[in-house]
């Protein structure tokens, strides 16, 4: 944020009721940068945050500005609620970006780069390798990587190549022996590491250079670096003038009509594969490029200025991931902790006895993911289970919920799976569990047309001496054991009849012809979720011009949705209370006199990633909770399946909202306030020392202490 902008005052004629969606999105990615930049994380931690930073970037583009590109291209004129054109957004995203593109890189050589060195971890330019190193990366080149390359002329003989999305490529202007100009395009082969690893002894074989090793590394070297420096084998008779390493991404936002997809199934694999060919949308360009080739590059690629990222190599900073994980330096790293297995469901045999008597509550990372993996394995063996239902959106690799949901097929067991196909970038990974699933005997659905199926519920139906009784598992998360370990979700079990009932009605829907729209306890998009949370505002503005007292608290992904913020708005103009924790976009304005003066945001960016969704009203002193997969945005409440669901269990409830919100609310170390402009800033540490609520939690396993006082 410059200086001007920080001293400009609020205007509510000039600014608006709402902050534009994208440009919310672009203030949170920058935060995720802000944590690179902070020296009091790990080293190793700093450098997973840049690479996470530069992958969302990614996906930013080939989703929300290629649909800004194609709205401003097809002359569509929708606009959001901020009121802003395609024109106006693309214009401030990219002011905002190049301050964050600089950012990231001087982070980068300035700060990671130096520190990493300095703790034994070198990425080494050619110009900084021994002979013998030169030696050994030259005939790895030579035997491994040359046999891979196609060099690719353009000419008027030869078409503009396809730059497939976020490929890496070298542009390369040539001249022949007669003094012609040429020029060509070098791909980087995406079947090698990005980062090559140097052993200590360079005579050691081969296939220890890429990251495969098992063996601690602390020195690396650009795959890139090691084929420029040897591109002249691919050109004999050819001078190298210029080599400038390019990036392209394109647009990767591909809806299926459903219902004119003959077969979903073949119509997302196509769709996956126009991925790499969808229309270019960015174009990341290493700084000082010859203007000729920048030109070539544009024009073919058909690009305008806006669209082009001058970047201090190395372009494509998302391949730091790989130090993350191949670093074996846990002093450079968080210290490890072991979530807690709570002591009612650490018994996996005695765990369907255990819900019968009560609900149980489990917070993610902090309690572990084993209970849930341990019910559907059960599930499974329990000679005494009938059916499973299971909505799967992304389930990771190597799952053992898939594992467990096909042993249960061949224990003879009715097992019905809802896999979301258009979970966006693992459509790939859905397909092939689909496929395994329906192998073993799954029935396997792929949802309704038109929508994403992104509830997250698991529906176990067991005979019993009483007869037939549901349980139920309901979560803000994935069935992901990997993402379990690195995203904050609640999990719920419960044999509440009601409930039960729900969920097999919700999956009548999913899996039948049900059009069932009206639901006992659960909270479903798109036909009542909306309503309800509004319809529950509005109670709480009645209740408060009652009584007083009035009281709104939600944590959750996003808001964008506008008929939700005008709901906050008038109950904050009807003076109740309320407190918004929202992890990324937020299109509401808090703190302006006469429309949001009692609404506060807050959000945290820190070591894990909060996605969990809670939404508390205080009601009259008759507390209300839900907990479910949905955002308050648009596309959550008209365009997916998806569900809240209540916590009825009160000591369930007060460990929620007496201890687990009031410690994130309070948290005053990675947290940030959100102003009437749309700017953050970090909330200032109490004196005597500040909460980090992640840490908190982790020390404070099972959250017993329901009175502690935490908040402000």
């Amino acid at each position: 944020m410059t200086a001007k902008n920080s001293e400009r005052k609020f205007s509510l004629e000039e600014d608006g009721e709402y902050i534009n969606r994208e440009l919310s999105w672009v203030r949170f990615n920058s935060r995720v940068l802000d944590e690179a930049m902070d020296k009091s994380k790990p080293l190793l931690e700093r450098v997973k945050f840049l690479a996470i930073f530069s992958n969302n970037l990614d996906e930013f583009f080939m989703i929300r500005v290629s649909g800004l590109i194609r709205q401003l291209n097809n002359g569509v004129v929708n606009l959001p609620p901020d009121g802003m054109t395609a024109v106006e957004q693309l214009a401030a995203i990219r002011r905002a970006l190049t301050v964050d593109v600089k950012r990231q890189s001087d982070c980068w050589y300035n700060d990671l780069q130096p520190a990493l060195r300095e703790n034994g971890i070198e990425i080494l330019g050619y110009d900084e390798l021994s002979d013998k190193q030169r030696i050994y990366l030259d005939d790895y080149f030579k035997n491994e990587i040359f046999p891979t390359l196609t060099p690719l002329a353009f000419d008027p003989g030869h078409p503009f190549p396809h730059i497939s999305n976020l490929s890496l490529n070298f542009a390369l202007a040539l001249r022949d022996e007669a003094g012609q100009a040429r020029f060509a395009r070098l791909k980087i082969p995406e079947s090698f590491p990005r980062l090559l690893v140097l052993p200590a002894d360079c005579e050691d074989k081969m296939e220890k250079i890429g990251l495969r090793g098992t063996r601690s590394v602390d020195r690396f070297v650009w795959l890139e670096d090691v084929v420029e420096a040897n591109m002249g084998m691919l050109f004999p008779g050819m001078t190298i003038e210029n080599a400038e390493l390019f990036r392209v991404t394109r647009d990767a936002d591909f809806e299926i009509e459903a219902d004119e997809a003959e077969d979903l199934l073949r119509s997302i694999r196509e769709s996956v594969e126009r991925r790499r060919f969808g229309c270019a949308v960015r174009l990341q360009l290493e700084k000082n490029s010859p203007k000729h080739i920048r030109e070539i590059l544009t024009r073919n690629l058909e690009l305008s200025q806006f669209q082009v990222y001058s970047m201090k190599y190395p372009v494509g900073m998302s391949a730091l991931m790989q130090l993350y994980g191949k670093v074996d330096r846990p002093d450079l790293k968080f210290p490890p902790f072991t979530p807690r297995i709570p002591p009612e469901v650490a018994d996996r045999r005695a765990i369907f006895h255990t819900i019968a008597e009560r609900d149980v509550l489990l917070y993610h990372p902090y309690d572990s993911f084993m209970p849930v993996v341990d019910f559907i394995r059960e599930a499974s063996r329990d000679p005494n289970v009938l059916a499973i239902k299971q909505t799967l959106y992304r389930t990771g690799s190597n799952s053992p919920i898939v594992e467990a949901l096909k042993e249960a097929c061949t224990r003879g067991k009715q097992v019905a799976a809802l896999v979301e196909l258009k979970a966006r970038f693992d459509e790939e990974n859905n397909i092939g569990w689909a496929r395994a699933l329906e192998s073993a005997g799954v029935h396997v659905v792929y949802g309704l047309p038109g929508l994403k199926t992104h509830a997250k519920v698991c529906l176990v139906i067991r005979r019993e001496k009483g007869g037939i009784k549901r349980y139920v598992h309901l979560s803000t998360g994935n069935y992901n054991a990997v993402t379990a370990g690195i995203y904050t979700d609640f999990g719920l079990f419960t044999s509440n009849p009601e409930i039960g009932a729900d969920a097999s009605d919700l999956f009548n829907v999913l899996t039948g012809y049900s059009m069932q729209r009206e639901y006992r306890k659960l909270l479903v998009a798109p036909h009542t979720l909306r309503r309800e949370i509004i319809a529950r505002i509005d109670r709480e503005i009645e209740s408060h011009r009652r009584i007083g007292g009035g009281r709104i608290v939600f944590k959750l992904n996003a808001i964008s949705d506008r008929e939700s913020m005008d709901a906050l708005y008038r109950a904050s103009a009807a003076g109740v209370k309320i407190d918004l924790q929202v992890r990324g976009i937020c299109c509401l304005r808090p703190g302006v006199p006469g429309l949001s003066e009692n609404i506060t945001v807050t959000s945290i960016v820190g070591r894990f990633l909060e996605h969990t969704r809670a939404f508390y009203f205080h009601n009259g002193g008759q507390d209300e909770l839900y907990l479910g997969s949905a955002d308050l945005m648009t596309r959550n409440l008209d365009r997916r399946v998806e569900c809240l669901y209540p916590v009825e269990d009160p000591s369930l409830r007060r460990r929620i909202v007496e201890v687990i919100l009031p410690v994130h609310f309070a948290d005053d170390v990675q947290c940030s306030s959100l102003d009437e402009r749309g700017e953050y800033s970090r909330t200032a540490p109490r004196e005597g020392g500040g909460i980090d609520s992640q840490r908190w939690m982790i020390d404070n396993p099972g959250m017993a202490s329901f009175g502690t006082q935490v908040g402000r």
